[in-house]
């Protein structure tokens, strides 16, 4: 089963910073899990629950910039927060490019860090939510037969029932009837409710 309380994960080599970040973030309730190094975390089982990284820019062996490019490869999608001891704009604007969600420059306020994991944990809670929603679409969309995907595709392109069985060289009665199991089997209660679902598994559309 999911984990559904969210956590922060602190990537820093630093023992002082890790133990601070630590009871700062369970002082307000947040559930955290430490790490040395770059490494250490790549090589960890992370729990499936909406989450965040804070992350040191520069550590020893592999730096916190190689960890994000590491986990892109990866295709590992949490939130990162860098936070560093040297204000260097570069960096920043490079981690960000990446898709860093922000860049906290030592000394900061608890409180500004404290709203950028608020930020970054929802951000990665709706992403997750997406994902689960279009997994779920594509089973859906697996569901149909052959001949229902063909409907669909006519249907969503703005055909009325007429000119799709002309296309397929069937009945107006039957493309009815396919069309019926399609929107029963999308859960879609109006059509554009079935637009929006072809929208999103990437299939062509009439804009509506």
């Amino acid at each position: 089963m999911a984990e559904t309380q969210s956590i922060v994960y602190v990537v820093d080599d630093d023992c002082d910073v890790r133990n601070a970040m630590d009871t700062l973030l369970r002082s307000v309730g947040l559930r955290v899990r430490t790490f040395t190094s770059a490494t250490e975390f790549l090589r960890a089982k992370l729990l499936d629950a909406p989450a965040c990284l804070l992350l040191d820019v520069r550590m020893p062996g592999m730096s916190g910039v190689d960890l994000q490019s590491e986990m892109t490869k990866a295709n590992v999608d949490i939130p990162i927060i860098f936070i560093t001891g040297h204000a260097d704009v570069a960096m920043a604007v490079k981690v960000m490019k990446a898709g860093a969600v922000e860049f906290l420059t030592k000394p900061f306020h608890d409180q500004d860090l404290l709203d950028s994991i608020q930020h970054a944990v929802e951000r990665d809670r709706v992403a997750r939510q997406h994902r689960a929603g279009l997994v779920e679409l594509r089973a859906r969309f697996n569901s149909l037969t052959h001949r229902q995907r063909e409907v669909m595709e006519y249907v969503v392109k703005g055909l009325l029932n007429k000119q799709i069985a002309v296309q397929l060289g069937i009945s107006e009665t039957t493309i009815k009837l396919h069309r019926g199991q399609v929107m029963h089997k999308m859960q879609a209660q109006s059509l554009p409710d079935l637009v929006r679902a072809a929208a999103c598994l990437g299939l062509p559309s009439q804009t509506y």
